[in-house]
């Protein structure tokens, strides 16, 4: 029985719990429901000590938390949901194009990475993400909010080469014009196409060709509060 929307179904949690291999053995509090308490805190944003009462304790919940943050688990279950989307779609289970961008966000509470982005007008952190053509992430970095997209780009690239070696080519805008294109090239064999915005609607909002999925994806981060104001 489902007592909040977070809560996951019993198809959800087969996936999860085969996906990674989680053991049956009985527990006081079973593994799902740690989960849901877990996505409970990712949707609403709530402080870990303001977890409802019906959930574990939240130092259980944390504690799963950090264990299958360390075990790399979400990394491992996003990119088989990931595969899972594509295929049954008639795409292949590997993305071979990524459309990169970034988006600076206020604060955060990550206070270390705190900084001002003179051109957003933005005192906060800069969120880098890599997705493939359907807007599901595939790479994901945080840095100060005043780093140019242009310098954060190599760093990029080296998580994207951990995540998924498929991507060849990759989608951008115009603030990874430059020699960078040509030193991602030569350094991870990648090819950067810049995509700009056309200056003729510059007070309307047009979706850009091939970048806006993108652009919802960071509308999907605002509907999950934990990601919006914890990095």
């Amino acid at each position: 029985m489902k007592i909040y929307p977070t809560d996951l179904s019993d198809n959800q949690w087969q996936f999860i719990k085969k996906t990674l291999q989680l053991g049956e053995r009985k527990r006081k509090h079973s593994l799902r429901s740690i989960w849901n308490a877990i996505q409970y805190i990712v949707k609403t944003g709530c402080q870990w000590r303001m977890l409802p009462l019906n959930f574990a304790k939240w130092q259980l919940v944390y504690y799963y938390y950090k264990k299958w943050s360390e075990l790399e688990h979400f990394d491992l279950l996003l990119s088989k949901l990931r595969e899972f989307v594509r295929v049954k779609k008639g795409q292949k289970a590997q993305a071979s194009l990524g459309i990169l961008d970034s988006q600076s966000v206020r604060w955060g509470n990550n206070k270390a990475l705190n900084s001002y982005d003179g051109n957003k007008k933005v005192k906060g952190i800069k969120r880098h993400v890599i997705v493939d053509k359907n807007g599901f992430l595939v790479a994901v970095m945080v840095t100060v909010a005043h780093i140019h997209d242009s310098k954060a780009v190599m760093l990029m690239m080296r998580v994207l080469k951990e995540m998924l070696r498929s991507i060849k080519e990759i989608i951008a805008d115009g603030g990874y014009r430059g020699e960078i294109i040509e030193q991602v090239k030569k350094r991870f064999g990648y090819l950067i196409e810049v995509v700009m915005r056309s200056d003729d609607k510059k007070t309307e909002f047009t979706p850009v060709n091939k970048r806006w999925v993108v652009e919802r994806t960071f509308a999907w981060f605002d509907f999950y509060d934990y990601k919006t104001h914890w990095w």
